[in-house]
């Protein structure tokens, strides 16, 4: 079981039971919508209002802002199994982030009020939604530390190891992603250029650490990958 199906079943819970259970009254299809998004179409932009949580039971979403100029600043990119919109939770009144489809994206979605609710009836979905935010906290954090401190090169890297290690699954002595990232996304997500994604990928297939396509990355080495870091 991966690290991302682990939080699913916390404590024995399957979270997918939870928030889209298949069996729905005609008084709880409200408070369990689900809805499919095509791909390219926003879920939410900046500045709407933030009175839903979603779950996505297919798909990615990618999570981002824009700067002042107009620029995308990519976040993360979420995919089955996992939550957003999370923060309207804490008193988020309205989004500060866009959320994407990359693909067709079916999601369960929750009002805040729904989902305390839950909360309160599920202490497991309180622990899930309590790791969440600290993972995301986290996360942020340690992309501001490589940012600070580390070159390109290195967060491209890291990026790649990690991005394997908890999306990948083993095939033999190597690790497949599927639906692997455009290069813009991998330098909006390491604070690179384009450019410099592409020129770190092909080094390393040269290197035959790995290989890559549209539809897939493969990682024939996860220590040679992480000691080029």
């Amino acid at each position: 079981m991966s690290e991302n199906q682990a939080l699913w079943y916390l404590e024995n819970i399957d979270m997918t039971g939870i928030f889209c259970p298949k069996k729905l009254g005609r008084g709880d299809l409200e408070k369990h919508a689900q809805k499919t998004y095509k791909k390219g179409e926003y879920i939410f932009l900046p500045e709407e209002h933030s009175d839903r949580v979603y779950f996505i039971t297919e798909g990615r979403v990618k999570m981002g802002t824009y700067s002042d100029t107009g620029k995308e600043v990519t976040k993360v990119i979420l995919h089955a199994g996992e939550v957003f919109g999370e923060l309207a939770l804490v008193g988020e009144g309205k989004r500060r982030d866009f959320a994407f489809a990359m693909d067709d994206t079916r999601v369960c979605i929750l009002s805040v009020q729904d989902m305390r609710s839950l909360m309160r009836e599920y202490n497991a979905l309180s622990l899930f939604i309590m790791k969440l935010l600290a993972g995301r906290v986290v996360e942020m954090e340690q992309r501001l530390e490589s940012l600070i401190f580390k070159d390109s090169r290195t967060r491209i890297v890291e990026f790649l190891h990690e991005l394997a290690e908890k999306k990948g699954r083993r095939v033999g002595f190597e690790r497949e992603v599927r639906r692997f990232m455009t290069h813009q996304d991998i330098a909006n997500l390491t604070a690179t250029s384009r450019q410099t994604v592409t020129t770190v990928l092909n080094e390393l297939r040269n290197k035959n650490v790995l290989t890559f396509n549209r539809k897939r990355l493969l990682v024939r080495d996860m220590d040679r990958l992480a000691a080029e870091a």
